[in-house]
């Protein structure tokens, strides 16, 4: 009897020991290892070649009458593999997208699941519900402890309310201020591993904040759903009730994707495509009409053009002036940004100054389409504005000043993507947040900014080089970005001075160019004065001839915050791009990418001897290259090359 109990003792003992013992899941290569933990709470822990890198880490979703999450009970489990691969419509980074990874689906007692998944360069979770009826979500743990102490790249901000145009901090975490938070997506270095944080597939839910706890740990925070607003000027509303909740859903759905990329390369942050390969895939049936391109902007300097016979401005001539430039350099849409409106609050009423459909039918004679500006509130006030747009033959809209992402935008993100490909119009989304999968699902979205760009250079001067090197590793890694680059005028940080007449940036004129390449986005500006491009004809046809969307990506270089060097190819035609920030770089380039046997001309743009006091300064070489062929170059502080390799016939 005694030897009975001993042996129902032990089975029991091993019973528990086995349903607490942590869930295993593996990356196709093996090398990061995802353990989950149900003891009182779903716990996570995430390691990558036998180093924890993430321990006790916690999720939860905290429904009004129920915390899913706390003391799980666990009904079913089960581990599926899938090997395919992605076609983006707007190929921003490759045309094809390997879509491989192990994922853990957790199936538990309240009707609801948590799904895990594992990639080479990452992982993912999200919870799925299924009730019957609406949800009303108070918060969103969001709990992320790291195993040892980290530094930190991130925006800070004290408000929901933020255009998200913020400068990047680098700091030790214990270090970054707990009274505010930052915007995604965020980089954590442990020394070793690198891991980005940011979320996807985001719909009728509020964006993710996250803020310090400690030196070793962030949580998440998020701004409450709204419920009544009143007026804020010309172009906004003030909200004037929140609700205690952040978000009333349906009870039938998935929620966002909280990922990481995780790695021991620079290059690979650059190069992940994470936010495709978990976001809701394209939903349009016809998307041929949608045409990523360059676009000139007028507003960056104000439209002041000279060298014409008329007078400059936001008028008839001066518009037609940027068709007939776009035109010559087949670049396809021109923007009419503030200022083609009579008001900013009526977006049916062009300025007196202009005749719009005389621009649109002139426009079409040279090839050149037009996309307008307005802010989202004439948007909102007027949501029967697609439809007019479209009969005016207009290409796409420019869409300013949202500043939030509480669960009411993002939804008013959702709606004007849906019913701007009703109607076959493009969105550039500005005062916008980071992309979290809208454009995948709608890719008539075509970017967005929610960056420093070089608006900032016409009276702030922070878009400098120290903060563009950031932006590959960040803001650009989770998606499109209208940084709007081209300046014909530059000067070194010491140098700047702001002005709108003749806007300058910061940086040598070859750092300038290689954002074309480095950079990406499905509508890439050309923000100077045409003047200034019409004077170096050869330096606006190699920008001209750089394209937004590619079939092969390929990252040589990289250095958070220090230099980045690009190589993509279109084509048979490769372009590479190199970039630095306060420091000189010395660029080896090995050109093994170019295929062996053929031919290729070398067309290069790079710093010039003087340009580490000039800015200005460049030199322009074309000779026959072999591949294989090494190219040494020198980068001079806040300095860059821009290059393309085209095949010989």
């Amino acid at each position: 009897m005694q030897r009975k109990l001993c042996l129902t003792t032990w089975f029991l003992l091993v019973a528990v020991r086995l349903l607490s013992a942590p869930i295993t899941l593996l990356s196709p290569d093996k090398r990061i290892k995802v353990s989950v933990d149900l003891q009182g709470k779903i716990s996570y822990s995430v390691s990558m070649s036998g180093t924890t890198l993430l321990q006790n880490s916690y999720l939860q979703l905290n429904l009004a009458n129920q915390p899913l999450g706390e003391r799980p009970q666990l009904r079913k489990k089960s581990i599926t593999t899938v090997n395919t691969a992605l076609q983006p419509v707007v190929p921003l980074i490759n045309s094809t997208v390997p879509n491989s990874y192990n994922q853990l689906r957790l199936d538990f007692k309240n009707d609801f699941s948590v799904e895990f998944r594992a990639y080479n360069d990452g992982v993912a979770y999200r919870f799925i519900t299924d009730k019957a009826d609406s949800v009303v979500v108070n918060n969103e743990d969001v709990h992320l402890h790291f195993a040892d102490a980290v530094e930190t790249s991130y925006l800070e901000t004290g408000s929901f309310k933020t255009s998200y145009e913020i400068l990047y901090q680098r700091q030790m975490l214990k270090r970054v201020n707990r009274e505010k938070m930052s915007v995604l997506p965020v980089l954590f270095d442990t020394g070793k591993y690198k891991l980005l944080f940011s979320e996807a597939d985001l719909y009728d839910y509020p964006g993710l904040f996250v803020k310090a706890v400690d030196e070793r740990t962030v949580s998440a925070t998020f701004p409450k759903a709204p419920l009544t607003f009143g007026p804020d000027g010309d172009r906004s509303m003030k909200i004037v009730t929140e609700a205690p909740y952040i978000a009333k859903t349906a009870g039938k759905r998935s929620f966002p994707w909280r990922f990481f990329v995780v790695t021991d390369q620079d290059a690979q942050l650059v190069a992940n495509q994470m936010v495709s390969k978990l976001s809701t895939p394209n939903q349009l049936k016809e998307t041929q009409w949608i045409k990523p391109g360059q676009v000139t902007w007028e507003w960056w300097h104000n439209a002041y053009v000279y060298g014409v016979d008329f007078k400059s401005g936001y008028n008839q001539d001066t518009y037609k002036y940027y068709i007939d430039f776009a035109s010559k350099f087949g670049i396809p849409y021109i923007i009419m940004d503030e200022g083609w409106a009579k008001t900013t609050l009526n977006p049916f009423e062009p300025n007196p100054t202009i005749n719009l459909q005389e621009l649109i039918a002139y426009g079409k004679t040279k090839n050149v389409k037009i996309i307008l500006w307005f802010t989202w509130l004439a948007v909102e006030n007027n949501f029967n504005v697609f439809e007019t747009l479209e009969k005016w033959g207009i290409a796409g809209m420019k869409i300013d000043f949202m500043d939030r992402s509480d669960q009411w935008m993002v939804n008013y993100y959702t709606r004007v993507a849906k019913k701007a490909a009703k109607y076959h119009l493009l969105v550039d989304f500005h005062g916008a947040f980071k992309p979290a999968g809208l454009e995948i699902a709608y890719p008539n979205v075509l970017s967005y900014e929610g960056v420093i760009g070089m608006e900032q250079n016409i009276g702030g001067g922070l878009a400098t080089p120290k903060n563009n090197l950031f932006l590959p590793f960040l803001r650009n890694a989770v998606g499109p970005m209208d940084y709007t680059p081209g300046a014909m005028r530059s000067g070194h940080p010491k140098d700047y001075r702001p002005n709108w007449v003749n806007t300058m940036s910061i940086g040598t004129r070859a750092h300038q160019l290689a954002m074309y390449i480095v950079f990406s986005s499905g509508l890439q500006m050309l923000a100077d004065n045409p003047f200034n491009y019409l004077r170096e004809p050869e330096t606006t046809s190699f920008i001209t001839s750089v394209p937004v969307t590619w079939d092969e990506t390929r990252i040589l270089e990289a250095a958070v915050g220090e230099h980045i060097v690009t190589a993509k190819r279109k084509g048979s035609t490769w372009f590479v791009g190199g970039m630095t920030a306060e420091k000189t770089h010395e660029v080896t380039l090995r050109t093994d990418f170019l295929t062996k046997g053929a031919r290729y001309q070398l067309t290069l743009l790079k710093d010039g001897v003087n340009a580490d006091v000039q800015a200005m300064d460049f030199k322009r070489i074309v000779q026959p290259i072999q591949p294989g062929e090494v190219v040494t170059l020198t980068m001079v502080p806040d300095g860059g090359f821009a290059a393309r390799i085209e095949l010989v016939q």
